[in-house]
């Protein structure tokens, strides 16, 4: 595997470090998941899915709104109610059948206690999840991670992107391949886990983008292998849109 240019001899758990320690003191802590409740964090990691979190946001404030952000409330409201709330996050019936049939699953089998599901070991609850239709490897792990402090990481596209662009991963790495790669040279720290999923997602968002990216006046650019970085004329992006959209790459 080809390392970063100026740290060729570094292992790879330490090029991680250092770009982890460079973005939190570019970007600062991220503060993630913006949210009230458990509750809110697992409808947001369903909502955000290929969507971003303003269209999330919407869908929750409505939900709000309609009395809905209890779990006694999502149980027996009906899909067509449902469907109408979660609207702006797209694809809203599909999500709307999901955050029903979580809410019926978790009274069902575990008496309606996220304490239950969080306090299982992680691949029991992650296996628990991905049982579930319309919870995938991401959003199961969202979950686990940012409603059920597990040390998970959330090895979305931005992350894959940023890492394959600094040639720690192959650029067709899959989320599986890429969240092993992360366990296997980071510890295993909830806190750090997700504080570094989301400055992955920040760096990405602003200067690591899709098209083209602005490495030019991105901090992690003396990390690059040399005559990697791709230049696009004007000042960069600043703005912010947290949580990322769930395998969203729109950006």
């Amino acid at each position: 595997m080809h390392m970063v240019a100026q740290q060729s001899a570094a292992a790879p758990s330490e090029t991680l470090r250092q770009l982890y320690l460079t973005l939190l003191e570019s970007f600062g802590p991220q503060g993630w998941w913006p949210a009230r409740t458990r509750l809110e964090i697992i409808l947001g990691a369903i909502l955000t899915q290929n969507r971003t979190w303003r269209n999330a946001t919407l869908a929750l404030k409505n939900l709000r709104k309609a009395g809905l952000l209890t779990w006694r409330a999502l149980r027996q409201a009906s899909l067509k109610e449902l469907e109408s709330c979660v609207r702006p996050a797209g694809f809203y019936r599909q999500k709307a059948r999901t955050i029903h049939d979580f809410a019926d699953w978790l009274e069902r089998t575990l008496g309606g206690s996220l304490d239950s599901l969080f306090s299982m070991k992680s691949a029991r609850g992650r296996q628990q999840l991905l049982s579930l239709q319309g919870i995938g490897p991401e959003t199961a792990d969202a979950i686990l991670l940012y409603a059920g402090r597990h040390p998970l990481f959330v090895a979305d596209a931005y992350t894959r992107r940023v890492l394959s662009r600094h040639q720690l991963l192959a650029a067709t790495a899959d989320y599986k391949s890429a969240q092993q790669f992360l366990h296997d040279h980071l510890p295993a720290d909830e806190a750090m886990f997700n504080e570094f999923h989301a400055l992955m997602v920040e760096v990405a968002k602003r200067y690591c983008r899709r098209q083209v990216a602005r490495c030019e006046e991105c901090p992690l650019r003396r990390f690059l292998p040399q005559g990697d970085t791709q230049r696009l004329p004007g000042p960069a992006s600043m703005f912010r849109d947290r949580p990322a959209a769930m395998a969203n790459e729109s950006a």
